[in-house]
Order: C-alpha cells, then sequence, then structure tokens
C-alpha cells in the first residue's frame, strides 16, 4: 500500500526527475521481460512473473493437488449448474496491471466470462481467487499476491492450508483498501460472499467422504 508521507517527500525532492528516469528504466525492462515470458511459457510448465522475475512452481505434492481437486469439483459444478460463471484452475494466467499469476483456482462472474474465446489465454482480475498454500508459495500467498489481488478489486480470496486443515476467507469492505479476515474455519461450514449461495462442509475440502456427500447435495 502507497504511504502516503513517503510519496510526499519524494515528491519535494530535487533528485524526483532522476527517481523517475530510474523507475521508468525499471519498468521498461519489466515490460520486455513479461512479454518474453507470456510468448514463451510452456503450456505444461506452472509458473508466474512477479515483480520483474520469473517464478518457476515445483511439482506440487499430492494433498495440495487433491484440496485442488475437491474444490473444484465443488465450486465448477455449482457454477455451471447455476449459471453463475466459470471456473479455471492452475493454468489460467491472470494478468494484472505488474504481475501474471496463476491461482490455484479462480472463478469469474457469468459477465467477464462470456467475453472469454475459446484461444483466451490472458485473464483479468476474477471475483474470486483461492490458493492452496506451500512450503514455496506460502510467503507470496499471504504477501505480494494478499496486497496485489486486494489492490486489483478480487472480492474474495481463500487461502487454504492443508496441514492445519482450515480456510480462511478474506473479502474486499467497502471503504477499505484491503482485504479483511471474514473468518478461519477449521470446522463447520463456509459460504463464499462472490458466489451466491455456495456453501460447503469444510470437511468436503479435506475428506473424499465428505467431499462426495457435499457434491451429491449441491446436485440435487
Amino acid at each position: 500500500m502507497l504511504d502516503e508521507s513517503n510519496l510526499e517527500s519524494i515528491f519535494a525532492s530535487p533528485e524526483l526527475p532522476k527517481i523517475a528516469e530510474v523507475i521508468n528504466s525499471k519498468l521498461a525492462t519489466e515490460r520486455k521481460a513479461r512479454e518474453a515470458f507470456r510468448r514463451e511459457l510452456p503450456p505444461s510448465v506452472k509458473a508466474e512473473f512477479i515483480a520483474g522475475e520469473v517464478v518457476m512452481h515445483s511439482p506440487a505434492k499430492a494433498k495440495h493437488l487433491r484440496v485442488t481437486r475437491r474444490l473444484l469439483k465443488l465450486l465448477d459444478t455449482f457454477a455451471h449448474r447455476n449459471g453463475l460463471g466459470e471456473v479455471f484452475s492452475e493454468k489460467a494466467l491472470i494478468c494484472l496491471t505488474r504481475n501474471d499469476y496463476e491461482p490455484d483456482l479462480v472463478f469469474f462472474g457469468k459477465d467477464k466470462a462470456a467475453t472469454f474465446g475459446p484461444d483466451h489465454m490472458q485473464f483479468p482480475a476474477p471475483d474470486f481467487v483461492v490458493e492452496v498454500l506451500s512450503e514455496s508459495t506460502v510467503s507470496r500467498d499471504q504477501g505480494v499476491k494478499f496486497q496485489d489481488y486486494a489492490q486489483h478489486g478480487i472480492a474474495e480470496y481463500w487461502i487454504i492450508d492443508c496441514d492445519e486443515r482450515t480456510i480462511e476467507q478474506y473479502v474486499l469492505r467497502e471503504g477499505e483498501s484491503g482485504y479483511h479476515l471474514a473468518q478461519k474455519l477449521a470446522g463447520g461450514s463456509i459460504e463464499s460472499r462472490v458466489v451466491a449461495g455456495f456453501a460447503i462442509p469444510i470437511a468436503a475440502v479435506f475428506e473424499d467422504q465428505a467431499n462426495a456427500a457435499a457434491l451429491a447435495q449441491l446436485c440435487d
């Protein structure tokens, strides 16, 4: 988040033109690197472009893949049965102002989803995003992504911890610039603030039997 007092001191500095020159040069270099990243990224590789650097993802652990798969089944089924929008997993490249991300799960409402053709490859900010924590991603999921997703108006953000078996639900509130922690749950049920009517037991994300039961209920 921008610190207005720091900005005022920079604007008042006689070094402002030089600072602007350095920043513009840095951003120009980043733009070229970002274009190369988008052009050369193989479909089979999960990677992100963050602050001018290409961040390669390690292969995911089984627990991460299972949690992602369970939630994808539930969210995708519910969204499509109710005509609410589109759900993508893992390889949807989300292109924000400076950075490109490939979140674990994203949901686009039907108005945004209607603009995506069959060859669409670069997606705008979704309405709802989910990240499943891993050792290599936790600092980004709770750091730069947390800030960037909020800055770009992504209304809801879930952070899932496979080890603690918890879901943190963050939402944007009117008049506030960052995310508000709505709740952190290890049991009971969670209901999306963005995907209208989507409510599931926490266990359905972590256990196959609970997932199957929740899926059957969504299909009733």
